[in-house]
């Protein structure tokens, strides 16, 4: 056979007992009970899985891998792990008992977890009459009647897994499912929340999970999430063949280097690099099953997405309780951080008596903390049923005056930076956002906004001179690259006049400044300079200035704040610098920062680097802890 060029992961799903395991035996020659206590107790306990390769009748190759489920209640903490990656089910219903609660259960997880396809297997067949199986059909088509397994979009096989009989039948329908299977959106990151965890001798730590999305190479560098663990794939394969690279949509076993296996456990998530992280607070669109119990403010439950699960408490929009079959929009505040993107669907259960009550998906997987709730609610509101591209606008727009980096954006939303590049273009191009220097986002409205704000400005405040570029940034409170780009695109539209370090109301006539021309000069030096800045004596020289007229022209300049002076030292930095410097250095939030550090990441020698961290302190942007500093 040769190599499968495409897979698809279906899970079994059904009551106990009625030939899951056995009946992906029959279909794979793999017996997925690998526990002691499974083989002693005849039950299925954790999750297997096995696979079944085929060839379609226009020649592609195909690998359709099984997820084993238990169908135990005790074990349905298992079972939503197994069930939260696939892409199919394969509902099992014995023809000796029927519909049972746990089918019932099942059935109600997949559909809730945004699982749309599959097929029903009515299995033991040969342990019935034809009568029976016949009412058992029946029965099974009137319960699957108005949910995605009903009879007219799934088929309904009956098989026997000990005589054969629909075995034959089953390989085709599932090879059908396979082929008209939806292909995996390459829209989106790398994410593989795993499922197993173990040491295999002579190799190491190795994981094993089903890749939701993007692709895996062998020498990658990934994130293991919670915990941010830098781990590297020093090997891979997929149901025991070794490969070099996968695509979503494969089970794939992973050897690591860098990580013990004591430090990862399932729900867990590997992602690539500096993209994704784990949140504990997350905005989602719910809604209960019908007979279940209401859900209130400040209730716990338990949540469960892809391969994770942690307690919750929910936090309703609206405050009256959650009513069965009515969407509502929630806040859950997760116990355990989870890997979430938005859309991603998720199953609710309630600790006691334990029992599935509900799911949904997620909305926002990283709310604005400070957001008022009645603002937060209509924006909840506007995006739960948008476009995930059109929902981009609306992340952007959310952000206001500050705008949006195009990283941040991609942590929000999932996308990678290929498919973020194509969508925000195409919102450039028609004028519905502007890019901003430094690849930050910024709405029209909020871009209009503000160049409204600062034109009232000018015409309020702006004196016979002008307003200075520096007084004007201070007023309206916007960073130094969203600002410049407004005041660019007002003198661009010839709605102001710029000149130097002053900025004036179009039409508005220039006034005379015997020293504008000598306080441009230095602020031009010192701005070329960067951080590296010559000294006040230095520049006097160059521009043939003796030592009070320098000093007066600097006072201005400092009054200004054209330029800033460091401490007690006699340096001087242009605010531009200064400007850039706090914002690389926020980058590094939350890491320590030693002085030898800083010199690395500025390229500066010691004489400026000191008196530059000094500075950091008192800008409250860095906070001096022993002989290293904490970036706030």
């Amino acid at each position: 056979m040769t190599k499968p060029s495409k897979s698809i992961v279906i899970g079994t799903a059904g009551h106990i007992d009625h030939g899951k395991t056995m009946l992906v035996r029959a279909l794979t020659g793999v017996d997925t009970d690998r526990l002691p206590e499974e083989k002693r107790r005849g039950i299925t306990i954790d999750l297997g899985f096995a696979f079944l390769d085929a060839t379609g009748p226009d020649g592609s190759s195909w690998r359709i891998s099984f997820v084993d489920v238990p169908g135990h209640s005790l074990f349905i903490r298992n079972m939503l792990a197994g069930a939260g990656c696939i892409d199919a089910v394969l509902l099992v219903i014995s023809a000796e008992e029927g519909v049972k609660p746990q089918t019932e259960e099942h059935l109600a997880i997949c559909t809730l977890l945004g699982v749309r396809r599959g097929l029903t297997v009515v299995t033991k067949a040969d342990a019935v009459s034809p009568a029976r199986l016949e009412q058992v059909c029946s029965d099974i088509r009137t319960f699957l009647s108005d949910t995605f397994l009903e009879e007219s979009r799934a088929a309904i096989l009956p098989v026997s897994a000990h005589t054969g009989q629909g075995i034959d039948e089953l390989r085709r329908e599932l090879l059908s499912l396979a082929m008209s299977a939806t292909s995996h959106n390459p829209d989106h990151l790398p994410r593989l929340p795993l499922d197993r965890a173990f040491v295999m001798k002579g190799f190491g730590t190795v994981v094993t999970g089903t890749l939701l999305s993007g692709e895996l190479q062998v020498g990658e560098s990934l994130t293991l999430e919670p915990g941010s663990r830098s781990v590297r794939v020093r090997g891979m394969q997929t149901h025991g063949r070794p490969e070099e690279r996968v695509e979503s949509g494969s089970r794939v076993a992973l050897n690591l280097a860098g990580i013990e296996v004591s430090d990862v456990s399932r729900g867990q998530t590997l992602v690539s690099e500096g993209t994704l992280t784990s949140t504990s607070v997350i905005d989602v669109d719910a809604m209960l099953l019908p007979g279940s119990s209401v859900v209130k403010h400040r209730s716990r439950v338990h949540f469960h997405a892809f391969t994770s699960d942690t307690l919750a408490t929910v936090s309703l929009y609206g405050y009256e309780a959650a009513e069965p079959g009515v969407r509502r929009l929630m806040r859950l505040k997760l116990q355990q951080p989870i890997v979430l993107v938005p859309g991603d669907h998720f199953v609710l259960r309630q600790p006691s008596p334990a029992a599935t009550i509900g799911g949904g998906r997620v909305l926002d997987a990283h709310p604005l903390p400070n957001l008022r709730k009645a603002k937060c609610l209509a924006w909840l509101e506007s995006l739960k049923d948008t476009s995930p591209e059109e929902q981009l606008l609306l992340r952007v727009a959310r952000r206001g005056s500050v705008g949006l980096a195009m990283h941040e954006l991609m942590a929000e939303t999932g996308f990678t930076p290929e498919a973020l590049e194509r969508h925000v273009e195409r919102f450039v191009s028609s004028g519905h956002l502007f890019r901003i220097p430094g690849n930050r986002l910024l709405s029209k409205e909020c871009a209009e906004t503000g160049i409204n704000d600062i034109s009232n400005r000018l015409k309020k405040s702006a004196k016979s001179d002008g307003l200075k570029r520096s007084e004007l940034k201070g007023q309206t409170g916007l960073n130094a690259a969203i600002f410049d780009f407004l005041i660019e695109t007002l003198a661009s539209r010839q709605e102001i006049r710029l000149q130097d370090e002053r900025i004036y109301p179009a039409g508005q006539p220039q006034s005379i400044d015997p020293d504008l021309k000598q306080r441009s000069a230095i602020a031009t030096i010192y701005e070329a300079a960067g951080l590296a800045a010559p000294s006040s004596s230095e520049v006097a020289v160059k521009l043939g200035l003796n030592e009070s007229e320098m000093r007066r022209l600097m006072t201005r300049l400092l009054r200004e704040k054209i330029l800033i002076k460091m401490g007690t030292d006699a340096l001087y930095i242009h605010h531009g610098a200064l400007e850039t410097l706090r914002g690389r250095v926020r980058e590094l939030r939350g890491q320590m920062l030693d002085v030898s550090g800083f010199k690395q990441l500025t390229g500066l020698s010691r004489k400026y680097a000191i008196p530059l961290l000094e500075y950091l302190d008192r800008e409250r942007v860095t906070r001096k802890d022993g002989e290293k500093r904490l970036v706030l």
